[in-house]
């Protein structure tokens, strides 16, 4: 009984879950991954009319936003410093101004939702009519931010294929210098890479988009599709925090 015991204790997805949960990364997107189910389920159960059963997975994803909303206390710094750092980097133009834009469109979200978490735990006291205000332009800013972040991703990407062609192109013909072939390899190695990643966020932003274009009036999708979305990219976002943390695909 003991030996099964520990082998289920220790086991290596027991152990690699505990490792990803002790990141804060890693339980924001958890629990991302669950507010955005209850969403959805609490959708789905109201149409069904059960509204009892529909009011728990509502109360479930308004007190996960609450504690996600605590959990990115100070994040605005982290996104202000970033676009410090951006703006002076050496690439692209266009591509130094979309990141730059992405990075303070998250900065000024991060910081209406600082007051949003203090206005709803009542540290702060707003009227409605502000509240409802401040909660709008928190979502234009998200939007924004996301907006800039795929234009980012489409510069980005038609760079890479450029450079990824340039590499591909420049093969040598006949003896091989193994030198220049190696580092050739590691550099096409490094795009494709790079090409991967910004695919991945790419699909991430445009399910998480919907979700401040509806809130900021853009749009005006249902809470299914918005929690089908949301969950879609959470489990990406899961999954990738996963391997970051883990190294396993």
């Amino acid at each position: 009984m003991t030996t099964i015991a520990s082998q289920i204790v220790f086991h290596p997805i027991v152990s690699q879950s505990l490792k990803y949960g002790g990141t804060n990364l890693g339980r924001d997107k958890a629990y991302r991954a669950i507010q955005y189910f209850a969403r959805l389920y609490a959708w789905y159960l109201l149409r069904q009319g059960g509204k009892e059963e529909a009011a728990r997975w509502t109360a479930l994803k308004a007190h996960l936003g609450l504690a996600r909303k605590l959990m990115r206390l100070g994040k605005p710094m982290e996104h202000l410093q970033a676009a410090f750092k951006a703006s002076f980097s050496s690439g692209p133009a266009a591509e130094v101004i979309t990141t730059v834009a992405r990075q303070i469109g998250y900065f000024v979200f991060l910081t209406y939702d600082t007051v949003i978490w203090a206005n709803t735990i009542k540290f702060i006291k707003l009227d409605p009519e502000t509240a409802q205000r401040v909660a709008k332009r928190s979502f234009q800013f998200w939007f924004a931010g996301i907006v800039f972040s795929l234009i980012n991703g489409v510069l980005k990407t038609a760079r890479l294929q450029k450079e990824q062609r340039a590499l591909q192109e420049s093969a040598p013909w006949g003896e091989k210098d193994l030198g220049e072939e190696a580092a050739r390899e590691t550099k096409l190695n490094a795009v494709k890479i790079a090409r991967g990643a910004t695919r991945k966020q790419m699909i991430i932003d445009m399910c998480d988009v919907w979700i401040p274009a509806t809130g900021a009036g853009v749009t005006n999708l249902n809470e299914g599709a918005l929690g089908i979305l949301g969950l879609i990219s959470s489990l990406l976002g899961v999954k990738a925090q996963w391997i970051a943390v883990n190294g396993k695909k």
